[in-house]
């Protein structure tokens, strides 16, 4: 299989999680590598969707290629499922929440004298729940990557990541690095693949970081046909 030939599926930007009608918990996630991923995918196969949380519009204003807006965490993983098929590539380049509220309050909470405390759960862990549906479902070709935006113990938390959720490639992003964190146009990143790689990446910015993740997720299909 190769990507152009692929259903190329990409995740991008933060989930809210609402706790009263007007205020939720989220993340500096800006959206920008899920687009740059999705523009330099459309370039390689015009059958591209880009599935993402609340970012500002001008980002997928007037694209090319299908954009899923979705909000909670709940309903990424939703739409997430409802769109990975054979012959596919899944890029799970979004920061979903990890929590979300027990309750949500139908009314906004009022500012009181004292402590608020928030009563929380987890949120469902999508790329879990995409490596049973892939067994579940017998997918054939199909790839997932995933992201790990990380501040300590990067390399190890990625390389546990890579295998407790059965992934083909990892990307991380050290965030604590100066070009590398949320909301600015460049990255620096590190890949991990199921086959033994390291690719470490510089400084870049993320139509190029973009353009070599992909480049390396050719190189893995490919050793897949030999």
């Amino acid at each position: 299989m190769l990507l152009k030939e692929s259903k190329i599926i990409i995740t991008g930007g933060p989930t809210r999680e609402w706790f009263d009608p007007v205020r939720y918990i989220s993340n500096a996630s800006s959206g920008k590598m899920g687009v740059a991923l999705a523009d330099r995918a459309f370039k390689i196969s015009k059958n591209t969707v880009f599935i993402h949380g609340p970012i500002s519009e001008h980002l997928v204003k007037d694209k090319p290629y299908e954009c899923l807006k979705i909000e909670t965490t709940a309903d990424l993983l939703e739409e997430v499922l409802s769109e990975i098929e054979e012959n596919s590539v899944l890029i799970m380049c979004a920061a979903p929440a990890d929590y979300t509220p027990v309750e949500k309050s139908e009314e906004k909470i009022k500012k009181q004298d004292g402590d608020i405390v928030l009563h929380m759960k987890r949120t469902p862990d999508i790329l879990k729940n995409v490596a049973e549906a892939k067994k579940i479902r017998k997918l054939k070709n199909f790839f997932v990557a995933g992201f790990a935006a990380e501040t300590t113990n990067t390399e190890n938390y990625a390389m546990s990541k890579l295998i407790a959720k059965d992934l083909d490639m990892i990307c991380l992003n050290d965030v604590s690095q100066e070009g590398a964190g949320f909301g600015v146009d460049t990255n620096i990143m590190t890949l991990f693949t199921r086959t033994g790689l390291k690719i470490e990446l510089p400084i870049l910015t993320k139509e190029k970081a973009a353009s070599e993740i992909l480049k390396q997720i050719d190189a893995e299909l490919l050793k897949r046909g030999d």
